[in-house]
């Protein structure tokens, strides 16, 4: 049975309302940036972690799946009874070419690069060429997709105009494609957002050319997922170790429908969210976790069936979340993350 989502929105603060039934979502997006034990930590995944978390993968059971079928079954309701995986890098770092389609590849698992195409152009030592990129798309496992042209931030820019900033985004948006096309052929219509940054108007533009948006926060894709803030699981060294990586694999999807989530640019910082749980629920089991600060303090409302989160204070970095977490049983969880972005802060 399917497990069915309602919304509303109260006093300004998000709403989530879940109506009772059960419902597996099944896809865990794996993100993944270098492979390699020589370059920045906090976007590298060792080769022997590497290695260990597909052995895991594969000694759980769990299928490897293409990434644009898989995300498309999921939204669809169709997805399969057991948990499926699918592999994605992003910024077509040489590494990738090197160390990990080498891996894969002999495994038999298929994976989608997203390749930031001004770094191949201006042929940047650390990125694969035109060359190493047509090499890899002629395996049958292996998608080539867009991450933007220059790896800009695509939110629009405080002080920056309505058409200064169209013009900016789709200009990257669209060399990008048409960068790929021209260097390997007709790609499929997936992207992930640079630096996982999106906003309200940014989602509109990757809909309207009837694209697949990825970001960088947590969880797995469900029926109720959001076809432009889908969802991933970041993979370096500090994220994916394996005591954590099972929990992961066979989360659940907070089946809550992707337009009742907000905007990830907050109007204040710290941002509040309020979940509305249905009978069944019990508030007290929600675990609700902010970036950098552990578990946040939680308070119920509404005669105590919601839950309002919220940070004591604001967050200093550009990028947070919010990952909330409800037992589903048999050891697995709901789990759903809120990207936020304070565009008050500076660009990385």
């Amino acid at each position: 049975m399917r497990l069915k989502a309602g919304r509303f929105h109260t006093g300004g603060f998000l709403v989530l309302t879940l109506l009772s039934g059960v419902s597996h979502a099944d896809l865990a997006i794996l993100q993944y940036h270098h492979v390699s034990n020589d370059t920045p930590a906090a976007t590298s995944t060792t080769p022997s972690l590497f290695r260990a978390q597909l052995d895991r993968i594969e000694s759980l059971g769990i299928p490897v799946k293409p990434l644009k079928a898989a995300t498309q079954r999921q939204l669809s309701g169709n997805g399969d009874d057991t948990p499926t995986v699918a592999i994605t890098f992003d910024d077509a770092y040489s590494s990738i070419h090197e160390t990990a389609a080498p891996i894969l590849l002999e495994r038999g698992m298929p994976f989608t690069v997203f390749v930031n195409t001004q770094p191949v152009d201006e042929g940047r030592q650390d990125s694969m060429s035109w060359d190493q990129l047509r090499e890899l798309a002629d395996h049958e496992l292996v998608t080539i997709a867009n991450h933007s042209a220059d790896h800009a931030h695509l939110p629009r820019r405080p002080g920056e105009t309505e058409s200064a900033w169209r013009k900016r985004v789709t200009d990257s948006l669209d060399k990008a494609y048409e960068r790929l096309e021209t260097e390997i052929g007709e790609r499929p219509g997936l992207f992930a957002y640079p630096y996982g940054e999106y906003d309200a108007a940014t989602e509109a533009l990757v809909r309207d050319r009837g694209w697949l948006g990825y970001g960088q926060h947590s969880g797995p894709v469900g029926e109720t997922s959001g076809q432009t803030r889908l969802p991933r699981f970041p993979m370096a060294t500090a994220y994916g170790q394996l005591d954590t990586l099972p929990t992961k694999l066979r989360s659940l999807a907070l089946p809550v429908p992707a337009d009742s989530l907000p905007d990830s640019v907050v109007d204040s910082n710290p941002p509040s969210m309020t979940l509305a749980l249905p009978d069944g629920f019990e508030p007290a089991r929600l675990t609700c976790y902010g970036s950098g600060r552990g578990k946040l303090p939680t308070i119920r409302t509404d005669g105590g069936s919601s839950v309002t989160v919220q940070a004591d204070t604001a967050f200093d970095s550009r990028r947070f979340r919010y990952n909330c977490t409800y037992p589903a049983g048999d050891g697995r969880f709901y789990w759903l993350s809120q990207q936020w972005t304070d565009l008050s802060q500076p660009e990385d």
